[in-house]
């Protein structure tokens, strides 16, 4: 089986989870989801207080060489173990997660579209485009509901280093993207062009 690999690309809070879990349940057993958050580096040298004090919204945080040969591998047809990462410590966990090839890979993440080599892997990328407001209210929502995080940490984690993250690395990977969807899932003809694509992209392998 040689996958095909699609990216979805972003800011926080664009969209793009919606967007996925919109593609993978229209997948089905024929589609593998990646996030990038799971290349996390573990950064187990450092202390856990040190660990809580990183730049997560920066592209060194992620490990872009393991990422790209697990993504390697897979497009081979070859099975790999990618890592979970633990939130609560700030680090990688010690189980791994195995991940099978199938006829389509959705790779989903801020920094999908970041590093060169992993970019020239990919079939078709997208980058979900969104209102910079927008994304800051969702992103309040979320993180107060799921994350149980003060109105103050977030907008000052924000500030601090969301926002020019984002200006600095994130919004200018839009120019690799194939497609700019503006909107997120919200943009139904969008979505609905692209399922189009994934159709297709499942029987030329069929």
């Amino acid at each position: 089986m040689m996958p095909k690999l699609l990216a979805i690309a972003g800011g926080t809070a664009s969209g793009k989870t919606t967007i996925v879990k919109e593609f993978m349940d229209f997948l089905g057993e024929r589609g593998q989801l990646i996030g990038v958050d799971s290349y996390y580096h573990s950064f187990s040298e450092l202390s856990f207080e040190e660990r809580t004090k990183k730049n997560y919204d920066h592209p060194s945080s992620i490990d872009m060489d393991l990422l790209y040969s697990d993504l390697l591998a897979l497009k081979g047809g070859q099975t790999v173990e990618v890592p979970v990462y633990d939130y609560v410590n700030y680090t990688r966990s010690s189980k791994t997660h195995l991940v099978e090839p199938r006829d389509l890979i959705i790779v989903e993440g801020l920094f999908a579209l970041y590093d060169a080599r992993v970019r020239e892997l990919f079939d078709l990328s997208v980058y979900v485009q969104a209102d910079a407001d927008e994304r800051l209210i969702r992103r309040i929502i979320r993180d107060r509901k799921t994350r149980g995080r003060s109105l103050e940490s977030i907008i000052d984690q924000y500030e601090k280093t969301v926002k020019p993250m984002h200006e600095a690395f994130i919004s200018p990977t839009k120019k690799y993207a194939n497609i700019i969807l503006p909107g997120g899932a919200q943009n139904r003809k969008g979505v609905e062009l692209l399922k189009s694509y994934l159709i297709s992209a499942i029987k030329e392998d069929s």
